[in-house]
């Protein structure tokens, strides 16, 4: 079975920094389309940051640019995002997905409904 397990969420005061990971099993980590979406309370699935398969490719949305960094760890089965200079806005349950296949285009981003598989989430809560 595949598996995605997030990890990493906290509790964080504006400015703060956290560090998400994802493990995977189950599927061929290596040749596989990675990216982190989230969801706040009330609001749509939005996707943040996607990789490609062997990590030399990235989008990010607007909202995140320049603040977050998607990375992956081929080796390790393991797909990271680093937040900086957290906002109070990107609070919610963060998700990483796999999506089926080697090509990565800019509007993936943009499309949860095309990716194949989610991990369980892990709460990000910004507060003062």
């Amino acid at each position: 079975d595949v598996q995605l397990v997030d990890s990493g969420g906290d509790v964080v005061q504006p400015g703060g920094s956290l560090r998400l990971a994802c493990i995977v099993s189950g599927l061929s980590f290596g040749d596989t389309t990675m990216g982190w979406f989230r969801q706040a309370p009330g609001k749509e699935r939005e996707g943040v940051a996607v990789i490609s398969y062997s990590g030399g490719s990235s989008y990010y949305s607007q909202e995140v640019k320049g603040r977050f960094t998607i990375s992956r760890d081929n080796a390790k089965n393991t797909l990271l995002l680093q937040m900086d200079n957290l906002k109070l806005e990107d609070t919610a349950t963060y998700y990483c997905a796999a999506k089926i296949g080697m090509r990565l285009d800019w509007w993936d981003i943009y499309r949860a409904n095309e990716w194949n598989y989610w991990g369980q989430g892990t709460q990000v809560t910004v507060s003062a």
